[in-house]
């Protein structure tokens, strides 16, 4: 029985500061609910990759259900460790000579882009074993060469990708002191398209599978959408641990912030040029930059398409960029100065990629608790944008 969801017609978005990232506690908890489910009936091990959702006030929260997190730089090892207080996994594309002895005390496993990353840590890795008497498993990232993703931003299996080992260059001769594989070549993706993958990894890297304790399915796992087959992704993770005798690991980050939350915005000015135009204390390129680079549509509350309901607007944010430009939406009444804008599904990704961009005020960022009561858990001013400069 999962949590019941908070129903959002009864969030009083009007009371709540502008602009404020909002997440909601029910729809947190219903998330690290089904994740839980997976990891109680396959013998996974979920970690929450920071790079998705990081919101660390709500890791209290988040530790009750999952193993730990996984950071992709020093700095979310150090977030990790100091307010998930769990495992901390740790895969960054390329280890720094500066960093890599504070990695080394942050993590309990270690996974290596390239076999000369290895081949310039593993004596690091070795010796800080044999002084502390702590095991950190490492492990190398494979690339299976193989990818159902369309967004080559998004592709780490695109020709001469820079991410993960192909077979063909695989060193077996460099083994020693690897006890894992990791992989990571979804996005956003239901358990058939992991069906298929593994298919295509067990081809091509089945053979060392055996020489291996723990495999690593990264991240991309849509599980919390409600149109994912999450019976289908236990079956395959249940079967691929008994067949090979191995731990396996998922690291979604989306997952876990999917659909928990939204960042409400309000109208500054409302104008017509020819077409009516909507001025708001949001921008889509400081606060929402991840609908440039995919590009996407974000959902607003209450709003449609152009042309579906009576009043049309192009949303504008805040910036000097000329392209500022949420996109053209309808509305069932016309916008004035004070009119709030919700978007829809902004925790995870969008909220972990705001910026400073221009000095426009950055969202402020609140709790919808449990118990049916707004919670501001920070607000940005001046300090934190002249903390970015120098």
């Amino acid at each position: 029985m999962t949590t019941e969801i908070f129903p959002v017609e009864k969030i009083p978005f009007d009371q709540m500061p502008s602009p404020c990232f909002v997440l909601d506690e029910s729809r947190l908890k219903h998330n690290l609910e089904i994740l839980k489910r997976v990891q109680d009936e396959s013998g996974a091990h979920i970690i929450c990759a920071l790079k998705g959702y990081s919101m660390w006030s709500t890791f209290p929260m988040v530790r009750q259900y999952l193993y730990g997190a996984t950071a992709s730089s020093l700095n979310e090892a150090l977030l990790s460790k100091h307010e998930m207080g769990k495992e901390v996994h740790v895969y960054i594309p390329a280890y720094s000579d500066e960093e890599f002895p504070q990695v080394l005390e942050l993590a309990d496993h270690l996974t290596f882009n390239t076999f000369t990353q290895w081949e310039r840590y593993r004596d690091q890795v070795k010796a800080y074993t044999e002084r502390t008497g702590k095991h950190i498993g490492c492990a190398i990232r494979i690339n299976p060469e193989y990818s159902e993703n369309k967004v080559p931003l998004y592709d780490p299996c695109v020709p001469f990708s820079r991410l993960g080992v192909t077979r063909s260059h695989f060193r077996e001769d460099l083994l020693d002191g690897i006890d894992g594989l990791h992989f990571h070549t979804l996005s956003a993706k239901n358990s058939d398209t992991l069906e298929r993958t593994l298919e295509v990894v067990e081809e091509k890297f089945g053979d060392l599978l055996p020489r291996m304790k723990w495999v690593n399915f990264g991240g991309g796992h849509h599980i919390t959408n409600k149109n994912y087959d999450v019976d289908r992704l236990i079956r395959v993770v249940k079967a691929f641990r008994e067949k090979w005798d191995v731990d396996v690991i998922l690291e979604p980050g989306e997952a876990v912030g999917w659909q928990t939350g939204w960042l409400v915005s309000s109208v500054l000015d409302a104008f017509n040029n020819g077409m009516n135009m909507a001025m708001l204390d949001v921008s889509v390129s400081a606060h929402m930059p991840d609908c440039l680079e995919m590009p996407y549509r974000p959902d607003i509350l209450n709003g449609d398409e152009p042309g579906e309901k009576p009043f049309t607007y192009r949303l504008g944010g805040g910036t000097c960029l000329a392209g500022d430009i949420i996109g053209d939406y309808s509305f069932d009444a016309p916008l004035q100065v004070g009119s709030r804008i919700v978007f829809e599904d902004m925790i995870h990704y969008t909220m972990v990629k705001t910026t400073f961009f221009n000095g426009v005020k950055h969202p402020s960022i609140g709790i919808w608790t449990l118990d049916g009561e707004f919670r501001l858990v920070k607000d940005f001013g001046y300090e934190e944008f002249k903390a970015k400069l120098s």
